[in-house]
């Protein structure tokens, strides 16, 4: 069992086996922010924190039969003293939570992440239900204001579907166009349907953009930095010509959104073709967005 689950079910335990949903989403981010390498990872949603991989973790423990069918957090007999299993330090952590919490439970609990960490509050539609006056105004400093119009790149390499989606958030992006031919991933949250769901959750439109693509026979055998600029010198002088009509609606499309980023796998954008449609695009006269990448 992969361990960052061992931690979602022994948590469970120890806070009584039983849990609403918000509960355990609040109590799972306050203990994650105390480990030194988290097990789980939040965006802002519409409650606050939220772990798509969580939930991704709960739909297969209840496969498994370590959690009972339904919406809430309940354990099966199955899962109990799975507790025992965590490393002290997380042990330790989680009782200390606890402990400090004093079972705070709902909108005191909510309150609780909103004063500790407001980013998390961002996209709330109960905050002002649990905050007042002075506190949702550190909520509001908490959101990004940059609304320059920009083309930014990003690539999921290396990072989970929270940490991407964060930078999407703090980076103001209002839509986010996938640039891969073929949009399907063997990292769980990068597949095409994963990925826009996730996006729209958190406000941010998606859009495949295919012709903009390179096969993925062409991107076997890339062992140097040479070796990938031999393959986008071969896409400049190909698809980025044959496909004007694409880039022109990219530039269309941060006309109209404000903010677009352009998604791939790869992390440096050295590395990917978006790096080169980014290039396409800051080259072009009268420009009137910055390019940058994420």
């Amino acid at each position: 069992m992969y361990y960052r689950r061992k931690v979602l079910l022994g948590l469970l335990e120890l806070a009584g086996g039983e849990m609403q949903r918000t509960d355990l989403q609040k109590l799972l981010m306050l203990f994650c922010k105390t480990q030194q390498e988290p097990a789980y990872e939040f965006v802002p949603y519409k409650f606050g924190a939220f772990s798509f991989q969580s939930y991704a973790d709960k739909r297969a423990l209840t496969k498994y039969g370590y959690l009972q069918e339904g919406d809430e957090w309940q354990l099966t007999d199955k899962a109990k003293g799975i507790w025992s299993t965590l490393k002290d330090d997380d042990l330790y952590g989680i009782k200390s939570l606890l402990r400090q919490l004093d079972g705070k439970r709902g909108k005191a609990l909510v309150r609780e992440t909103y004063l500790k960490y407001p980013y998390y509050a961002i996209h709330s539609e109960i905050a002002e239900s649990v905050l007042n006056a002075d506190e949702l105004q550190k909520v509001k400093a908490a959101r990004t204001h940059v609304d320059q119009h920009a083309l930014l790149t990003i690539g999921y390499e290396g990072i989970s579907l929270e940490a991407y989606l964060n930078k999407l958030i703090q980076a103001n992006v209002k839509l986010l166009c996938d640039v891969r031919k073929n949009p399907l991933s063997m990292k769980w949250g990068f597949s095409k349907k994963q990925l826009s769901e996730s996006c729209n959750r958190v406000g941010i439109e998606y859009l495949h953009i295919p012709e903009l693509g390179i096969v993925s026979d062409k991107r076997k055998s890339l062992d140097t930095q040479a070796d990938y600029d031999r393959l986008f010198e071969e896409y400049e002088c190909t698809t980025l010509i044959e496909q004007k009509a694409a880039l022109d609606k990219l530039v269309k499309l941060i006309d109209e959104h404000g903010r677009v980023a352009i998604t791939c796998f790869e992390a440096c954008e050295q590395q990917c073709h978006r790096g080169r449609v980014a290039k396409a695009l800051e080259n072009r006269p009268k420009r009137e967005f910055e390019v940058m990448h994420l």
